[in-house]
C-alpha cells in the first residue's frame, strides 16, 4: 500500500491597501508563504501581472521545485551507482503561455552543470538523469515535459 506524505503551507495575503480587491489595480499581489520550522518566503505575482519583482512568484517557485526535486533524485541515483558529484548548479528555464485569460507551462528545461570526481564516472553521470527524472515526485506531478541538458566536467 502506498504511504501518503502530507505537506502543509500557509499563504497569507499581505497586499490589502485599504479597499481590498475593489478593482484590479487597488491591491498588491504581496503575500507570505510559511510552514512550520522554516523561514517565510515573500511572494507576489509575476511583474507582468502587477507583481513585485523583488519577491518570488508562483512560476519561479514551480520551476525551483522541479529543479530541486531533480537534483535530489539525481544525487540519490549517483550515491547508489558510484558517481561522486562534487558540484551541481542548475540554470533551469520554464516556458509559460498565456491565452484567453489563463495560462500554462509548455515545458521546462533543466540545465545542470555537474562536476564529478573522476573521468571514469562521466558516462554514468550523464545516464543517471533518466532514472532521476523517473524518481522526481514533482516532475511526475506536472502535465508538461521536463527536459534535461546536463553538462558534466571532472574536478581538476
Amino acid at each position: 500500500m502506498p504511504k501518503p506524505h502530507t505537506y502543509a503551507v500557509r499563504v497569507t495575503w499581505t497586499g490589502n491597501l485599504g479597499t481590498g480587491t475593489d478593482t484590479y489595480k487597488s491591491y498588491e499581489r504581496a503575500h507570505e508563504i510559511t510552514a512550520e520550522g522554516v523561514p517565510p518566503i515573500l511572494g507576489s505575482a509575476d511583474p507582468t501581472f502587477r507583481g513585485d519583482p523583488s519577491r518570488w512568484n508562483p512560476e519561479q517557485l514551480l520551476l525551483a521545485a522541479l529543479s530541486q526535486c531533480h537534483m535530489m533524485s539525481y544525487f540519490h541515483q549517483c550515491a547508489v551507482n558510484g558517481v561522486v558529484v562534487t558540484s551541481y548548479v542548475d540554470d533551469a528555464v520554464g516556458t509559460m503561455v498565456v491565452a484567453g485569460g489563463g495560462g500554462h507551462f509548455t515545458e521546462v528545461v533543466l540545465r545542470p552543470r555537474i562536476e564529478i570526481a573522476e573521468e571514469s564516472m562521466r558516462e554514468r553521470a550523464l545516464a543517471l538523469h533518466g532514472p532521476a527524472q523517473q524518481g522526481c515526485f514533482i516532475a511526475a506531478s506536472v502535465n508538461f515535459p521536463v527536459h534535461h541538458e546536463p553538462t558534466v566536467t571532472v574536478r581538476a
